[in-house]
Parts: C-alpha cells; structure tokens; sequence
C-alpha cells in the first residue's frame, strides 16, 4: 500500500545529515500541521535539488522573508519514511510557491521489474510538499552548508580524504 503526502504549506522544508562525515545519511524532511516526514537520499541529490530550486528562484522576484536558521535543523530522532527516487519541482507563480514533488525510488531487477515489496509504481510512497519562495531560498543556503560539512576533497584527485587520509589514486 502506498503512502501519499500532501502538504499546502510547510512549516519546515530542509535537509540534513545523520552521522559522522564519511558515514553520514543524509535526508530531506517535511513538517507541517505536526506530522513530519523524513526521506533518505544522497548527497548529490541534496546538492542537485538546491541548485536547481536555486536556478527558479533566480527567474523570480526576490526574496526578503526567510525562516529562521534554527528552522532549519531537522526535528530530532527522523524515522525515515522512504528513499527519494524521482524528485520534480515547479514553481506556481498564482499562488506565488515552489511545488515539489518527491516519489520513492523503487528498486527493479534486470528486466526492470519491481523488486519486491513493490508489486508496481503505485506501490510507491509520493510526497508533495508547497513551499514559499523564502523557505526555497533557505533551503538552499542550509543545503550548501551540508554539504559542504563532510570530507574535505583531495587537492589531487577530488576524492573525500578521511581522517586516516586516503589512497589517492593520483599521488600512486
């Protein structure tokens, strides 16, 4: 059975990292109306989805109302709800929102067919959240600072170096 979560005005729309740098998971999280739904995804995906909200918000007028950055943190002890598969954003200039539509990665085996629990595509959970222009804009700036807080890169090849270092495979 398949979840489906819509919210019309979020209290909260950022992203986050659970762990240690080199370990870390990181998730996007939704609360509104007191339910919060947490999504595990990759970094890039955190990154990728910044930008790109970057890149409408550049189209519209600016922003002067943000959330405060302590909104920003994720709500403590996230239960994760579903990995992030397909993410789709838009920007509804009537109601003057971001609309971001987030639906569950569903693994497939070889012949692309669902692997289970998913019998179909409806079996996935989807998540539609709308967003002020303001939220956006500090999503992104929260989301660039996540990022930016794991590993330090390599100055050779670009690769996270752990604590221990790493094996570059430049430097061999």
């Amino acid at each position: 059975m398949s979840s489906f979560y819509e919210f019309d005005a979020a209290d909260t729309f950022t992203s986050g990292a659970l762990g240690q740098p080199g370990q870390r998971t990181f998730v996007l999280q939704v609360r509104a109306d007191g339910v919060s739904v947490t999504m595990k995804c990759e970094k890039q995906q955190v990154a990728a989805l910044s930008q790109y909200i970057r890149q409408l918000l550049a189209d519209a007028p600016d922003v002067k109302d943000r959330p405060i950055e302590d909104a920003m943190q994720l709500a403590p002890s996230p239960e994760i709800e579903f990995v992030v598969g397909t993410v789709g954003i838009a920007y509804d200039s009537r109601n003057d929102r971001m609309v971001v539509q987030i639906e569950e990665f569903i693994p497939t085996d070889d012949n692309e067919d669902p692997i289970e629990p998913f019998t179909s595509e409806s079996d996935a959970a989807r998540l539609r959240v709308q967003i002020t222009r303001g939220q956006a804009a500090a999503f992104c700036e929260h989301s660039d600072d996540v990022v930016a807080a794991g590993r330090p890169a390599c100055l050779f090849c670009g690769l996270p170096v752990n604590i221990d270092g790493h094996a570059c495979p430049r430097m061999n």
